[in-house]
Order: C-alpha cells, then sequence, then structure tokens
C-alpha cells in the first residue's frame, strides 16, 4: 500500500474543504445583495381611514410615519395623553445581554397561570410551586392590586376560544392587567404585553391590532441579504426602530426555501417538506408549500411576507401538529417562538423561554395548544431554541438561551417587527 499517495489524496481533500468552508464563510456572504431596506408598497391599497382604536385617522399616505399630534391613550380609569410614534420606544439593552446578564423587564407585567385541563399533564410533580417564578411575585402582586380597580380596555381582550378538548387543548388564557410599560398605542397600532407560566414555562404575550399590514415588517441584520450575516435581535429592531420584535425564520442558514419580505422577491429556490407562511397584503395568513407555488406566483398573489422554518402550528382554528411532531433534531422542550392570527388585522406573538431551571420549554404540539388556547385560527413556528427573542419598546423582555446556563441573545439573520 502506497501511503504516501493516500497521504496526498487525503490532504488534497482536506484542502479543498477548507478552501469551500473559508469561501462559503467569507467570501459568499460579502458577495450579496446589500442595502436590503426595499418595501414594495405598491401591494397595499389606500390605507383603511379608521384607527385601531376606533377614532378616525388622518388622510395620509401609506407608510408616513403617525403626526406629531397628542393622542390620548386610555389606560383603565385614566385618560392620558402621549405624542403618537417614536417618542414611546426606548433605547436597547443589547450590551447588557451580550455581556450574559439577564435582560430587563418591564415593570409591574403581571403574571397568570395557566393549569392544564387534566390532572397529570404537567411536565413535573411540583408545578404549583413552579407556577410563578419567584424574581416576579412581587411584580405580579402589585399588577394584581391594580387590576382590582382598573381593567384594560375590553377591545384588546382575546375573544374567548371553543371549549377545548380534555387532555389535548388548554383553557383559553385571561387578559391579565395591563400597564403603561405593557402597552402601546397610537392611530395605527395597538400593542399589549402579557406573561403567563403555562407547564413550567414562562411565555411572553403580544396582542397587536395593526390598521394596516404593512405595519408588520421584517429586517435583515445589517441590511443585507446573504448567509452567514447575523445580528443580535434587540440589535436589530433598534435599526429599525421597532416598536415589537421577534427573531425570524433564520433564512441564513439555508440555501433552498422561498424569501420574500417587505413585498420583495429575494429568493426562488424550493425547499422539500417545509411549510411556507404567506402574509399577504391583506393581513391574512395563507399556508403553502414549493410543491403548490413558486415564490414569484406567491410574490404575484400579494405576498407581503414569506417564511420557511414552520411548522404550521393552527389553521383554520385546527392544530395541525401533535405529540410525535417536531423540528428536525430538535428536543421536545424548547424556547419557542410562533406567530398567530386571530382574525383581521388582530394577531400575536409569542416567546417562550426554556433550557433552564425556572422554565422547561414547550414542545410543538403544546406551543400549538396555547395559539389555540389563545384565540389563533392560524398560527406559524419560526426559529426557536437560542433564536427566541421578544423585544418590546427597546428592552429584551425575555430570557433568551443556548445553553441554560447563561442569558444571553444568539445573533440571527432575521427579525419581524411592528413598526413604521
Amino acid at each position: 500500500m502506497n501511503y504516501k499517495k493516500i497521504a496526498i489524496v487525503y490532504g488534497a481533500l482536506l484542502a479543498g474543504f477548507s478552501a469551500y468552508v473559508l469561501l462559503d464563510t467569507f467570501v459568499l456572504a460579502s458577495s450579496v445583495q446589500t442595502g436590503a431596506k426595499e418595501m414594495n408598497l405598491s401591494l397595499f391599497a389606500e390605507p383603511e381611514k379608521e384607527a385601531v382604536s376606533g377614532t378616525a385617522l388622518p388622510a395620509e399616505s401609506a407608510g408616513d410615519t403617525p403626526a406629531e399630534t397628542a393622542v390620548p391613550q386610555q389606560h383603565g380609569t385614566q385618560t392620558e395623553t402621549a405624542a403618537a410614534g417614536t417618542d414611546m420606544i426606548g433605547t436597547g439593552s443589547a450590551d447588557e445581554a451580550e455581556a450574559g446578564t439577564e435582560p430587563a423587564q418591564s415593570a409591574g407585567r403581571s403574571v397568570k397561570t395557566l393549569a392544564p385541563t387534566a390532572a397529570g399533564n404537567s411536565k413535573s410533580s411540583n408545578t404549583a410551586a413552579k407556577t410563578e417564578p419567584a424574581a416576579k411575585t412581587e411584580q405580579a402582586a402589585t399588577a394584581k392590586t391594580a387590576a382590582a380597580t382598573t381593567q384594560p380596555p375590553a377591545a384588546t381582550q382575546p375573544p374567548a376560544a371553543t371549549e377545548p378538548e380534555p387532555e389535548t387543548e388548554p383553557p383559553a388564557p385571561e387578559s391579565p392587567y395591563l400597564n403603561d410599560a405593557n402597552h402601546y398605542q397610537d392611530e395605527n397600532i395597538s400593542i399589549e404585553l402579557s406573561e403567563y407560566s403555562y407547564l413550567d414555562t414562562a411565555v411572553y404575550v403580544a396582542d397587536i391590532q395593526v390598521s394596516s399590514a404593512q405595519y408588520l415588517k421584517t429586517a435583515f441584520a445589517k441590511d443585507t441579504y446573504g448567509r452567514n450575516i447575523t445580528a443580535a435581535t434587540s440589535e436589530i429592531a433598534a435599526s429599525k426602530g421597532a416598536i415589537l420584535a421577534v427573531n425570524g425564520d433564520f433564512y441564513g442558514t439555508h440555501t433552498h426555501g422561498y424569501v420574500i419580505r417587505n413585498g420583495v422577491l429575494y429568493r426562488d429556490v424550493p425547499r422539500d417538506n417545509t411549510d411556507f407562511l404567506c402574509i399577504m397584503a391583506d393581513g391574512s395568513f395563507f399556508f403553502t408549500t414549493s410543491a403548490e407555488h413558486s415564490a414569484q406566483e406567491l410574490l404575484d398573489m400579494g405576498t407581503w411576507q414569506c417564511f420557511m422554518f414552520g411548522p404550521r402550528l393552527v389553521e383554520n382554528g385546527v392544530m395541525t401538529v401533535d405529540e410525535n411532531s417536531e423540528v428536525a433534531r430538535s428536543m421536545a422542550s424548547n424556547p419557542r417562538t410562533a406567530i398567530g392570527q386571530i382574525d383581521g388585522l388582530h394577531y400575536v406573538f409569542v416567546v417562550s423561554d426554556g433550557r433552564t431551571s425556572e422554565s422547561d420549554g414547550l414542545s410543538l404540539s403544546e406551543l400549538a395548544a396555547f395559539m389555540q388556547g389563545l384565540g389563533a385560527q392560524n398560527a406559524y413556528n419560526l426559529d426557536g431554541g437560542g433564536s427566541s427573542t421578544m423585544c418590546f419598546n427597546g428592552a429584551v423582555i425575555n430570557n433568551p438561551t443556548t445553553s441554560g446556563r447563561t442569558i444571553r441573545e444568539r445573533s440571527v439573520s432575521d427579525i419581524v417587527y411592528i413598526g413604521y
């Protein structure tokens, strides 16, 4: 056996592989489209003339920032006045997150416990003891005291869900009291933030109503489309002045799958065995696969956003995953990110913590049941695990982690956000 020839062949293969990795990591990533800020607002008709709060909107063009006039906001029994727009958006805390410290929490957020409908459905025998994290107990007590005298606007409470089946569907979550730190409203956007304890897991819910789907946007890391281009969710959100943001589908880790963002087609490459979520210009959710439509066809149909992670969780009010459903190579219980549509221009963004002693995480079927319990008629799973992050008014409000040992954000390739 000629060991010298074998060594030469092996060395050549190793050198070739190393060259490919270097090319893919450093060269291809820099040769993609930069300045990916385009928005195809021609998809939208004349903006609605009725605000999400029921008051009249000024006649302004699609995508314009609200007029700098005072917009009265109703918080329980006390009416306050705040300038609509970016003056309600705080600054980010990405530096603290990167350093491994716990992200800032919104003051006064109430925590509600959602118990499973059947005994034994909890992930641990001490469910009652773990339903509310100790660090948040005082905040919850403060919020509940306020709730005794003040109630949130009735229009923003999720509609009651149909009676669930035992052992498969949780009860519909009750809407907790929300103070100013958990509420944003202007003439086009209304957001209310809630936190729940569900199956030994902290779950953060943003209830969103908008006057047009054009305020449900996406953004790429560093405003650049391509592979291996990443940034923290909070960093991308801050660059866009996002009011609310969650991580997206991490399209940059794949070479296949449709990418349509803000009405612009970036990639029309099929990806087998993948559910795509299309958010149409009218705000509706549409599920499809590459076997059914090309990306160009979806764009021609009026697709505003198209995501390629999946799977679909709820479709037309019915759960579409079960206990055996799971993303490839993923554990059953994980941090999760999902997006759902309750009706019309009424949405929910959901992020769950996981992989820690304080928060177990959710399986896909548990996540789907939770989304269904919120009243989502359609819901879709986005990238989870260490990517799962929610930012509200400039602060990271959940506890993102990859290993469970440190609490900090993972850099991602894209976000979904609400803003101007």
